[in-house]
């Protein structure tokens, strides 16, 4: 993902409107972007959020910033930046993170960022797209970065090889039943995918609805996720977030007049204090396809 972030900005850097600014990381994997356009390329240090106030300053004249770091350091840190330099005054600065949920899981707590989601999504104005594979972040990117609205791209560490047609503001449905809506996003969407499989061996058939964009939702995309709850009356939300504020809270709000019992597969309200890698993070918060099917089982 990382790398495809860097080829696609090289490949924009011809629009003299775009620039770079990073948060003392990245240096070697943005080098090309660097050596071409130095002139639009700022490394402002261990300092992100004055990182943030000169990408908005940047931004009021016309350029189209990104702005680039790790994701407890870019939004926790930075929420009062982006709330008031960048959704309050509407400029399109662009936010692309690394280390979301536990992707930094041998760091610990300082390192892990599993609320940025919820946090970003109470905003005006603010766009939250989250790919989970090269292709995605490509496509998603060069649609939406001059758009004019602050955006947060949210880069898993852990990428998926589903061939996905991400359109900005729409889900897609990929696989289809009457039984259960599972509604994923992120790099569990293999996960869901199998377990959507092994469920249709039992005779359970799953509606499996996957969201690259987190905000905003279009009408059809809140249309298609209210018609599969509608017809199956049971949800499994799946994410690497807080199972606060994200993507089961999303589905929540969208279907708050359609009657439905709900699992919620993520992380549960509290730190991750343990060590481990990340495989080990998913097994322990059942994100695997055994705890997706858990979890339908549990709304049969």
């Amino acid at each position: 993902m990382r790398e495809q972030f860097a080829k696609t900005l090289a490949d924009l850097g011809a629009d003299e409107r775009l620039a770079v600014l990073i948060g003392d990381i990245s240096h070697f994997l943005l080098r090309d972007f660097e050596q071409e356009f130095p002139e639009r390329f700022y490394n402002m240090g261990i300092a992100e959020q004055s990182m943030l106030g000169v990408a908005a300053g940047l931004a009021m004249r016309g350029f189209y910033p990104v702005v680039h770091s790790i994701a407890p350091f870019v939004v926790e840190r930075c929420f009062e930046q982006i709330k008031d330099d960048l959704c309050y005054q509407g400029l399109g600065v662009n936010i692309v993170s690394v280390g979301s949920a536990f992707d930094y899981a041998a760091l610990g707590c300082t390192h892990h960022c599993y609320d940025d989601l919820a946090i970003l999504r109470a905003l005006p104005g603010m766009q939250i797209v989250y790919p989970s594979a090269p292709h995605e972040f490509d496509s998603l990117f060069r649609a939406t970065y001059a758009n004019g609205s602050p955006t947060y791209f949210r880069l898993p560490a852990k990428t998926h090889e589903v061939r996905t047609s991400p359109r900005f503001g729409e889900v897609e449905l990929l696989r289809e039943g009457g039984d259960c809506t599972i509604v994923v996003a992120g790099p569990q969407l293999p996960n869901a995918l199998a377990a959507a499989d092994a469920l249709a061996e039992e005779g359970v058939a799953c509606d499996v609805i996957y969201l690259t964009t987190i905000k905003p939702l279009a009408a059809s995309a809140r249309a298609a996720i209210t018609a599969s709850v509608q017809k199956t009356g049971k949800v499994v939300s799946v994410e690497e977030h807080s199972i606060i504020g994200g993507v089961g809270d999303e589905v929540a709000r969208i279907c708050t007049d359609v009657p439905f019992t709900a699992r919620r597969v993520g992380i549960a309200d509290r730190f991750l204090t343990n060590y481990g890698s990340y495989a080990e993070h998913c097994a322990a918060n059942g994100l695997t396809a055994e705890g997706i099917i858990a979890a339908a089982h549990e709304l049969a």
